[in-house]
């Protein structure tokens, strides 16, 4: 069968293309789901998507809603925030990371049917991401000038083919093309605890540029049950501009990931489902590694170098979609993850506050016509604080600076829409 790549489809997917994932932080630095119709039922969608975003989260649904392309925005709105308190450089301080409170999230992606049991789709979508901007240093006491603040962006691209051996079974192959962006400023004061001094803050923007295999699989397990599972492989990354910021000189890989889900047709008009994914934050060594590594002797960006301290995370979801007509489905979820960041590691994690463990979501989508649909949806994630506990001990951190504790807190709301043409 012919590819068609009409000039309507290459509008839909070069702004993706052009625009950078807005920074975000969300399940960890993962967003919590992929494709607007995805984040109204709570980032479920590992064993049902219909969708051209599907690719995303699990290449094996690629083309389950025919031959389609979908075009969205999302506008994230985080609050950052950290406090300092009994430390000896300084009386107890609020900062407010939230420089930067509006961020736009493009997505786009197409699939299409090359035989009766062979689909191929494109997805591109930002991933996740961190920002923060603190107009006051939460580290000037210690000696930092400027405003502080750090901004991870990525972007991925995930072409993918999806191939039905027999009915009800489906498998996957995609290949996540990764842009990572990174920036940080205001942290010049570790440079005296850097292997490479002048490599640690305020050096402009790096790029880095990796790939990585996505695999799915979906299959009927029932009438009205369906499984799915889907693995992503770890994506290797560096930064060589801030190799003395991140262990192992810069090296800043995406987290080996991956998921099992289920969706359940309770009748024909609602369906179920309920995804699990593992996030191995642990073994990226910048994330993943304690700062206690930098208190006793290892320098910020050595091998083996201190990091975030992240632990792994499991995160649980739920969703529901409601065919309430011909023409309009709503959409509901909720999800929830382990928290990433110990209370012995918020010193660092000032830079990151990924602590976000719940999100709330509704949403719906419209048919416009036969060949048109418009969805939206709306998700909150309330605030959440992890409470310092030792992270500036006295004689811990290098000698100086002055014990205490630090606390980090975020919270977050998320509006999105989108529209799909379908052939």
């Amino acid at each position: 069968m012919t590819v068609r790549l009409s000039p309507r489809l290459i509008g839909l997917t070069l702004p993706a293309l052009l625009l950078p994932g807005a920074a975000t932080a969300t399940n960890g630095y993962f967003s919590h789901g992929y494709g607007v119709q995805s984040l109204g039922q709570g980032g479920t969608g590992i064993a049902l998507s219909t969708d051209a975003l599907a690719p995303a989260t699990n290449p094996a649904n690629t083309g389950a809603g025919g031959d389609r392309a979908d075009l969205g925005l999302t506008l994230f709105l985080p609050r950052r925030s950290a406090d300092v308190a009994g430390n000896a450089f300084g009386a107890d301080s609020h900062h407010d990371g939230d420089g930067r409170k509006v961020f736009a999230i493009p997505e786009a992606g197409f699939s299409q049917r090359l035989s009766p049991v062979l689909s191929w789709g494109l997805a591109l979508y930002g991933n996740g991401g961190m920002n923060t901007e603190y107009a006051s240093n939460p580290y000037g006491r210690f000696g930092a000038q400027g405003k502080a603040g750090v901004n991870l962006e990525q972007l991925f691209i995930t072409p993918a083919l999806a191939y039905r051996p027999s009915p009800g079974q489906s498998l996957g192959l995609g290949v996540n093309l990764a842009l990572q962006r990174f920036s940080a400023r205001g942290i010049g004061l570790f440079d005296g605890f850097s292997a490479a001094p002048g490599h640690v803050s305020d050096q402009g923007t790096d790029t880095s540029v990796g790939a990585g295999l996505r695999l799915g699989w979906t299959g009927t397990l029932a009438p009205g049950f369906t499984l799915g599972a889907t693995w992503s492989q770890k994506i290797r990354g560096r930064f060589d501009k801030y190799r003395g910021l991140f262990a192992d000189a810069g090296r800043f890989d995406v987290p080996e990931n991956a998921g099992l889900g289920l969706a359940w047709a309770a009748t024909p008009d609602v369906t179920l489902l309920a995804d699990a994914q593992r996030i191995r934050y642990s073994r990226v060594a910048a994330v993943g590694n304690p700062a206690a590594r930098l208190f006793s002797g290892t320098p910020l960006g050595a091998a083996g170098g201190p990091g975030f301290g992240w632990r792994d995370v499991t995160v649980l979801k739920l969703g529901l979609q409601w065919r309430v007509q011909g023409d309009l489905t709503l959409r509901a979820g909720y999800s929830h993850t382990g928290q990433p960041v110990p209370a012995s590691e918020t010193f660092f994690n000032i830079l990151a506050p990924g602590v976000v463990q719940s999100h709330l979501t509704a949403g719906a989508t419209w048919a416009l016509s036969p060949h048109s649909e418009v969805s939206s949806y709306v998700a909150h994630a309330p605030g959440k604080t992890v409470q310092g506990r030792q992270s500036i001990p006295p004689g811990s951190p290098p000698a100086g600076l002055g014990g205490g504790e630090a606390s980090v807190r975020l919270k977050e709301t998320l509006l999105g829409a989108s529209y799909a043409w379908t052939w």
